[in-house]
């Protein structure tokens, strides 16, 4: 049985919604493949016997959930589905009303705002002549790396600044410590819940990828070995401190592991650390443990400002070379002005202020999630900018997206993480980040009660 063409008594009420869900199961099984042109909504509308409006509000729900695409003058066309990343906040418009938990997010107010506009209006009365003017990223970017490499030692990484390239944020630095690790071609291994780029990243630059099976502290050491044995491993990309939508944070006994592990079989290790020194509870880095073979990524996006795109790989010495020539023929380099800014947040304390007051608001905040979710089985870290909500029967998880949506709190499917083949489990991620204290409150009581709820029959696609 397949799943395109939809038949009639498939459909249940609100029609539309019905339909595009139904359209999203046919395009995720590759019944609708990608370049499909769909039928006209006046055609589809007689095959159902539905009204042309409700087949319009269904293909306009897909349009802006990303999955077809309209053309003036040839009509409607299934998106590319495999290489496309899956972004995992809400896609679909939404009113003023709505609390979105879909998107990771640090904490902002006003603080941000004021110390922002203090930096400009000093770079506005003096600005600076190598930010402005030059085109030699090391010489122009020299200060900086020093200054980042104080910030960078918050994590615990202590990288000597020439091993240092700044990047226009984290994704950059994901991106550049991938193509110097690897060929097209060769082998990245990975949570198999994880990063939700990272498996449209490696197909645009053709490398393969797999994911590994997870325990609450991330990749399990047997999986990742018997991989190396069976075939050439290039490099194992993870997230172990609690940043992947499963919240899964790895001990330091772990961490070893897969070290020796990597070490035995000659793989690279690339190391995400995104939220950088948000959590001061930490375990020793990747970095720390095998700095020869380890490329490690941090910036200010997650823990500071969004508007602030600005990031950090730490290359091992080895590539050194390798690492510059490729963000020079990609990037050149960091954007300068985002650098100063930076630079004199770290000297000024500025950082460090805003790093603070992010880390007791965070903390503030997953409190209050443990009051909402007390009697729920969720995971989540005391400094940690999502929850992972694994959903009691029979709930899927992309209705209980659907069914949170229509009570006002946008979550994100756990689908959008599936790195490797295997279904993903039904959870759901919720960010706590966005909005006031009020708000999330609100937002979590909704989740909560839903959690503990049966799905409404005439909502669900069965």
């Amino acid at each position: 049985m397949t799943n395109w063409p939809i038949q009639k008594e498939d459909l249940v009420r609100p029609a539309y919604r019905s339909l595009a869900r139904k359209m999203v199961e046919a395009i995720e099984s590759g019944d609708l493949a990608a370049g499909t042109q769909l039928p006209t909504h006046r055609a589809l509308s007689y095959e159902l016997g539905l009204s042309v409006q409700t087949v319009s509000r269904a293909y306009d729900e897909l349009s802006r959930m990303g999955f077809i695409v309209g053309e003036v003058g040839r009509g409607s066309f299934v998106r590319g589905r495999n290489g496309d990343a899956q972004v995992p906040w809400s896609r679909s418009s939404g009113g003023s009303d709505l609390i979105d938990c879909s998107m990771l997010v640090p904490v902002t107010g006003d603080i941000h705002a004021q110390h922002m506009a203090k930096t400009l209006g000093e770079l506005s009365k003096d600005p600076p002549q190598g930010a402005l003017f030059s085109f030699r990223p090391r010489s122009t970017l020299e200060r900086h790396v020093t200054e980042a490499a104080r910030w960078i030692s918050l994590g615990g990484v202590q990288a000597a600044p020439d091993r240092i390239i700044p990047t226009n944020g984290n994704t950059a630095a994901m991106c550049l410590a991938l193509q110097t690790a690897a060929l097209p071609n060769e082998l990245i291994v990975t949570e198999t819940l994880g990063h939700h780029t990272l498996k449209s990243l490696t197909t645009t630059l053709g490398l393969r990828l797999q994911g590994l099976e997870i325990d609450s502290e991330g990749i399990v050491p047997d999986a990742f070995e018997a991989v190396c044995r069976n075939d050439a491993v290039k490099a194992l990309f993870l997230m172990p401190s609690g940043l992947g939508p499963t919240c899964a944070f790895a001990g330091a006994e772990r961490r070893q592991t897969l070290c020796d592990i990597a070490k035995r079989y000659g793989v690279w290790i690339i190391e995400s650390d995104a939220w950088g020194p948000i959590n001061p509870e930490r375990a020793p880095s990747f970095a720390e443990l095998a700095p020869e073979r380890t490329f490690y990524f941090t910036g200010v996006t997650k823990c500071l400002l969004p508007g602030l795109r600005l990031g950090w790989l730490v290359v091992p010495e080895a590539m050194i070379s390798a690492a510059r020539n490729r963000h020079l023929v990609t990037n050149w380099m960091a954007t300068p002005l985002m650098a100063e800014i930076a630079t004199r947040w770290i000297v000024d304390g500025t950082a460090q202020t805003l790093l603070s007051w992010q880390r007791k608001n965070l903390h503030r905040r997953n409190a209050i999630v443990k009051s909402k979710f007390g009697s729920l089985d969720f995971a989540s870290s005391p400094y940690g900018l999502h929850v992972w909500l694994p959903l009691p029967e029979p709930w899927k998880a992309q209705d209980f997206v659907e069914h949170a949506r229509n009570e006002g709190v946008a979550v994100a499917s756990s689908s959008n993480f599936r790195t490797g083949e295997l279904a993903a489990p039904e959870a759901v991620r919720v960010c706590v980040g966005v909005g006031t204290e009020q708000k999330l409150a609100q937002g979590l009581s909704i989740v909560a009660r839903l959690a503990g709820s049966l799905p409404e029959p005439a909502l669900l696609g069965t």
